[in-house]
């Protein structure tokens, strides 16, 4: 247990400790965030703020687990999620500033390789014997995927990378949420750790593979929590594309590893709601010719609305910290009885 706090605290102080000199690095290279014609006018004043914040929580997170794993296969199947759409989301950014324009890699490209990401995690998965049965708690179902267990894992990867990319558009809005929802995977996992009963003798087993996935989510949440202290507001740099899209990859790994998926829904919960907000008013518009809210993602509809970016951003906490204490209630009572006494 303690090398869980510790992969935090390690994460945390090498985040915050190269936070300034990655800043200053990226204004010197003129790595600025171009800003969209259609969004909030405030907005104009953030162009040119430094952007790929993400890199310094990849960096930080990284280093801190590989320094303290034990190199399970679980939790290293998240950290490929995690470093994949990661580096899809870094592309994206890399296009962005080199063709100096608010569009980065299409769309095609992004599905393609978060499909790529999705067979991968799936095979790893099976590997390890992962269960291609989904689980739905509260009614204790249990339906069988077999071979769209494939497709049913790039829904919840892809939906979770594009659903945390979308709620990226105030300081502090996807960090903040995206630690409280990897907080949430870390204390299932430190609870599922406890209660799994005495380590297994020779080979790695439940116990230790709980107690690494415990201390990944710990050190992307220090890697969070340093690149936060620089994107609060005012933001002095933006995760990008490569910060929303592995926080989105972490997650959907962390759900499929625990066979939690369906509980993403709640942790993610806010996620979902800025995804779905962008479909409703896609689907209003081109269908009925009028829009549901005033602009999308919903966090720019409340901006319209007058609401300040700080207002947003901790109501949007507030509303993640409530999802993410009902899942955990949820797998408490669902979930648990598997773990062993």
């Amino acid at each position: 247990m303690p090398r869980v706090l510790i992969a935090g605290a390690i994460a945390t102080i090498i985040s915050i400790a190269i936070g300034p000199r990655f800043i200053a690095y990226l204004r010197r290279k003129e790595l600025g965030q171009y800003i969209r014609e259609h969004g909030p006018a405030g907005h104009i004043t953030k162009a040119g703020t430094p952007v790929m914040g993400g890199v310094l929580i990849l960096v930080a997170a990284t280093i801190s687990f590989l320094a303290l794993s034990r190199y399970t296969t679980a939790a290293l199947t998240v950290l490929f999620a995690t470093l994949a759409c990661g580096a899809i989301g870094f592309a994206d950014d890399f296009i962005k500033l080199t063709h100096r324009r608010s569009l980065g890699l299409s769309g095609r490209w992004k599905l393609l390789l978060l499909a790529v990401v999705a067979v991968v995690v799936g095979l790893l998965g099976r590997s390890e014997s992962l269960d291609t049965v989904l689980y739905v708690p509260v009614l204790d179902w249990n339906v069988p995927l077999s071979w769209a267990w494939y497709p049913f894992l790039f829904l919840v990867i892809a939906g979770s990378a594009n659903g945390v990319n979308l709620t990226d558009g105030i300081d502090g809005l996807a960090a903040g949420t995206g630690l409280i929802a990897l907080f949430t995977f870390t204390a299932i996992n430190v609870f599922a750790y406890i209660r799994s009963g005495q380590p297994a003798v020779g080979a790695l087993g439940l116990r230790d593979e709980k107690l690494d996935l415990a201390i990944l989510g710990a050190a992307l949440i220090g890697g969070g929590i340093g690149f936060l202290w620089y994107n609060a507001f005012p933001a002095e740099v933006f995760m990008g594309d490569t910060g929303s899209m592995a926080i989105g990859g972490a997650l959907a790994g962390f759900a499929i590893v625990s066979e939690t998926e369906l509980l993403l829904l709640l942790i993610g919960g806010i996620f979902v709601i800025e995804a779905l907000s962008v479909m409703i008013q896609v689907f209003t518009f081109k269908y009925l010719g009028r829009r549901v809210f005033l602009i999308t993602p919903i966090h720019h509809h409340f901006e319209m609305k007058a609401w300040s970016e700080t207002k947003i951003m901790v109501r949007f906490w507030i509303v993640t910290g409530i999802l993410c204490a009902a899942a955990f209630a949820i797998y408490y009572r669902f979930y648990s009885e598997n773990l062993g006494p």
